[in-house]
């Protein structure tokens, strides 16, 4: 008999704590379904370290990589916890491209070349500064290699100098002054 009330005690209060976790119609919306369809990025944090793609939002000098990256559909991916290694091009990088390319992979039907191209500026995992050796070899995202130099403090890859770059919550990110294409 006492086995038979502790698994009814066990039982009522696991449908508590279910029912406990679950939110309130009111908050839910009419389906419920609403909340379940937003990704990492919906997640509002303003006590933590931003991650790469708030980095990137944040920056006037990224505006088209914000763009691209939402085109792209990788905004949740990128907000995600990681760890990511970005390289991320400034607005001019983008403007040394042929005309009408930006343009051009902006369009819905060049997601897959336009998403491929900026997996190409992603390696999961942090290579901080300090761990980067003159000619190190990266496997990104995208499946293709990217090459780092090193020279004294002066960091390149596959040629893009490295201008600066930001610690994030998720990883670390490079600006860089090209754009990076896969061969």
């Amino acid at each position: 008999m006492k086995k038979l009330f502790k698994s009814i005690g066990i039982l009522i209060l696991s449908a508590g704590i279910w029912y406990g976790c679950e939110a309130p119609a009111e908050e839910k919306g009419s389906s419920g379904d609403e909340n379940l369809t937003a990704g990492q990025s919906a997640v509002q944090d303003e006590d933590s370290k931003p991650n790469v793609v708030q980095i990137a939002v944040g920056s006037a000098d990224h505006t088209t990589l914000v763009t691209a990256v939402k085109a792209a559909e990788l905004v949740d991916v990128l907000s995600n916890v990681g760890p990511f290694t970005v390289f991320a091009p400034v607005n001019e990088a983008f403007d040394k491209l042929p005309a009408g390319t930006v343009e051009n992979l902006l369009k819905p039907d060049q997601k897959t070349a336009l998403a491929d191209i900026l997996q190409y500026h992603v390696y999961v995992g942090v290579i901080r500064p300090n761990m980067i050796k003159d000619g190190m070899s990266l496997n990104q995202v995208s499946g293709g290699n990217v090459t780092l130099a090193k020279s004294g403090d002066e960091i390149t890859i596959n040629g893009a100098r490295v201008l600066g770059s930001v610690e994030a919550s998720n990883g670390i990110v490079y600006i860089i002054d090209q754009v990076l294409l896969p061969k």
